[in-house]
């Protein structure tokens, strides 16, 4: 069996993931995860599925011409997990809220990298504020984090950050 990760874009219409899944099946392959969401009338996708060698390249070009349906689809063969990272890092959850304003995903994703931190899953969306209306910055994220580093000194150095953007900052442990 090969893995297979699949990046799919396009204009959000009724029936994308249905085309994506009826290829998929086709070639008796298994859709095993996947995140998708529509996001100003755009439709985007990360999928894994596992299909049998002899079926990779056929399957391989049928999602690519899934263009003429109006679905961009990249292929990538997955990646082995590595088991050597997953046992040097933990899982954290980092929420953050405050008021909106440019350049908080960049200045979070520097002290992250300053920290050798991984972001695995990011989740942002503006909301407003329930007494004033003013425009809110929602942050959800999940890391990886070096087991070695101290939980203390991340979670100062994150709360300086919030500080420093005015942000209120949730910082744990994933279970």
């Amino acid at each position: 069996m090969t893995s297979l990760v699949l990046t799919v874009i396009g204009p959000d219409r009724p029936g994308l993931v249905q085309a994506l899944s009826d290829t998929i099946k086709r070639h008796d392959a298994n859709w095993l995860e996947s995140e998708m969401s529509q996001l100003v009338g755009q439709f985007a996708g990360i999928v894994h599925v596992q299909v049998a060698e002899a079926e990779a390249d056929t399957l391989t070009a049928e999602l690519v011409n899934l263009q003429n349906k109006g679905l961009s689809v990249k292929v990538t063969p997955a990646a082995e997990a590595d088991a050597e990272y997953t046992e040097t890092n933990r899982a954290y959850t980092l929420e953050l809220l405050g008021l909106d304003r440019p350049g908080i995903v960049r200045d979070l994703a520097q002290a992250l990298a300053a920290r050798s931190i991984n972001v695995a899953q990011l989740k942002t969306h503006t909301e407003s504020a329930p007494m004033s209306g003013e425009l809110m910055f929602r942050a959800t994220s999940r890391l990886h984090v070096p087991v070695a580093a101290s939980h203390d000194e991340l979670h100062d150095a994150l709360d300086q950050l919030a500080a420093d953007l005015d942000l209120d900052l949730n910082l744990s442990v994933a279970e």
